[in-house]
């Protein structure tokens, strides 16, 4: 893997275009299985039981459930490993949630209590790291930025007159790929430039053409979390109906390192006096390192019931508002390129090394705003003897309705459009069972599936996609599955459960959109990701 370039990260400057698009509000509104201990053995199926420190971030009617106070913490140990292509394995140590309901009892019979619970939940973890590599590329990343340029009339004087980055629409990735100082072995400028996107017949031409042949590689280094604050109130209607109502407040906190690069033999290159191109006996090696950090503060509300008509039988439901997100990047873009010829028969012998980095070196910032997905729950419970439970929840995230905006909220439309264009809603069925073995322990396990989350076209390559302006890459989940099991143990007051959540999530890695109607450049490159997580947690509480 190409070695990472540690860029000095400097004060942000404005950036008069936005930074992230379609598939990145997809990311940054993702959630998974967490949560405590008996939450997650039995796979979060329990949007119609309650009594859980977890239904607060779930169906906050089930804080109406609690005939007692209850205070938690829960801990957990995430051995995660990633393989596309190169496997990587990586662990880590959370705390996922610390909470407490207090339960206030009203001495009524139409409603017996009223309850309030404070909670931290960590809601979704991005840690992920993968890298991988193509053989036999037919396409590269060098022509399909070409062809943004020629599509948008884009000439030489665009990439590099006056101050580019604020002066020019030109994607930034185009400009960062021409006019490119070269070094020498010292690392000094040597006042010549060198081009991954050369132009010749006014028009933008690419690395790759007849004869060229070679390989790409890519790495992918995620970090950070997203946690949620929860506030909740509820009670119940005559021991039947428990009712909730949450306002959770969000933060996100997300760095990644995104490298992409190809490695090409009898590239089209310019020779080593900078005046022509040539493609015979020659060689390439150019790539990009991207760095983002994006940081956001969002608030939701979360509404639910939980109807009891027998002591056999719960049912319930919940709707779960958009999260509204006040979020800034910060980010830098980093292009290289070495080439020179495999001989000594030709002009470009002699060989080069240049690179340029977004805004002379500088990281830029964005500001704007996202509203995340509503969610739909309901669910099915029941109660068989005195010793079983099972129970089943259905949830619908309908990611159409994802937006995106400037800091004042006014959306961005054609975000909005391409977000219908890309997505579909994600389906989630959650399974979970408890059978008491004695007064004191409890056995546990359960299963929960996700649908894929983008529209057939998406995933068969035939509609083109929009990307930030700095990285042309996008991933997306395929689908989400967890195996669960626990155990639980309870004396007097004290409570401990233990559970194992085994994670297989099956994702897609493209480095760069497909170009469709295009005869010259059809596909784009891309690779599965197949990421494999065991955790281990630990919950500790009373109840009193």
């Amino acid at each position: 893997m190409h070695k990472k370039v540690l860029a000095l990260l400097l004060c942000g400057l404005p950036c008069i275009t936005q930074a992230q698009d379609a598939f990145d509000v997809l990311q940054m509104s993702q959630t998974e299985l967490r949560g405590t201990s008996r939450f997650m053995s039995m796979a979060g199926a329990f949007g119609a039981l309650g009594g859980d420190l977890s239904t607060l971030t779930q169906n906050p009617g089930g804080i109406g459930v609690y005939r007692n106070s209850d205070v938690g913490i829960t801990l957990s140990l995430d051995c995660n490993s990633t393989n596309a292509g190169d496997k990587i394995n990586e662990t880590k140590f959370n705390v996922n949630q610390v909470g407490y309901v207090g339960a206030f009892k009203l001495n009524s019979d139409v409603m017996p209590n009223l309850n309030i619970g404070f909670t931290f939940n960590r809601i979704n973890s991005f840690n992920r790291h993968y890298s991988g590599a193509i053989g036999n590329i037919g396409t590269s990343l060098s022509n399909h930025i070409a062809n943004k340029l020629n599509k948008g009339y884009y000439e030489p004087k665009d990439l590099v007159d006056g101050n580019p980055y604020y002066d020019s629409y030109a994607p930034w990735i185009g400009i960062v790929s021409y006019d490119m100082p070269v070094y020498d072995d010292g690392g000094y400028a040597t006042g010549q430039y060198a081009n991954i996107i050369n132009y010749e017949n006014k028009q933008m031409k690419g690395l790759l053409g007849d004869g060229t042949t070679g390989y790409a590689e890519f790495e992918v280094d995620e970090k950070g979390h997203t946690d949620e604050y929860n506030f909740a109130f509820g009670g119940n209607l005559h021991n039947i109906l428990y009712w909730g109502i949450d306002m959770g407040i969000t933060d996100i906190d997300y760095k990644s390192y995104m490298y992409y690069g190809e490695v090409l033999d009898n590239a089209y290159i310019q020779d080593s006096e900078f005046r022509h191109i040539v493609n015979q006996g020659t060689y390439a090696d150019f790539g990009y390192d991207n760095y983002l950090h994006t940081k956001g503060t969002g608030i939701n509300g979360k509404f639910g019931v939980i109807v009891k008509p027998i002591n056999e039988l719960r049912i319930g439901a919940a709707v779960h508002t958009p999260t509204y997100y006040k979020m800034k990047d910060t980010f830098y873009l980093l292009s290289f390129l070495e080439a020179g010829a495999l001989n000594d028969n030709l002009e470009t012998s002699k060989w080069y090394y240049a690179e340029k980095g977004s805004d002379d070196g500088y990281e830029t910032t964005s500001e704007y705003s996202i509203r995340t997905p509503w969610r739909y729950m309901a669910s099915l419970a029941g109660v068989i003897g005195k010793r079983a439970i099972l129970s089943f929840d259905y949830e619908c995230v309908n990611n159409k309705t994802m937006k995106m905006g400037d800091v004042d909220g006014n959306q961005y439309y054609d975000v909005a459009t391409r977000v219908k264009n890309y997505f579909k809603p994600s389906h989630i069925i959650r399974i979970g069972g408890e059978y008491r073995v004695s007064p004191k322990v409890s056995l546990r396990a359960g299963y929960s599936y996700k649908s894929t989350q983008v529209q057939q076209e998406i995933d068969n390559y035939t509609r083109e996609v929009t990307t930030t302006s700095t990285n042309l890459a996008y991933q997306y989940d395929n689908k989400v599955q967890y195996i669960t099991c626990g155990a639980g143990y309870k004396h007097n007051s004290f409570y401990a459960d233990l559970a194992y959540v085994h994670k297989y999530r099956q994702s897609v890695y493209n480095a760069f959109t497909p170009i469709v109607n295009s005869n010259e450049y059809e596909n784009g490159l891309g690779a599965d990701v197949k990421e494999h997580n065991n955790r281990i947690s630990l919950t500790l509480g009373f109840r009193f």
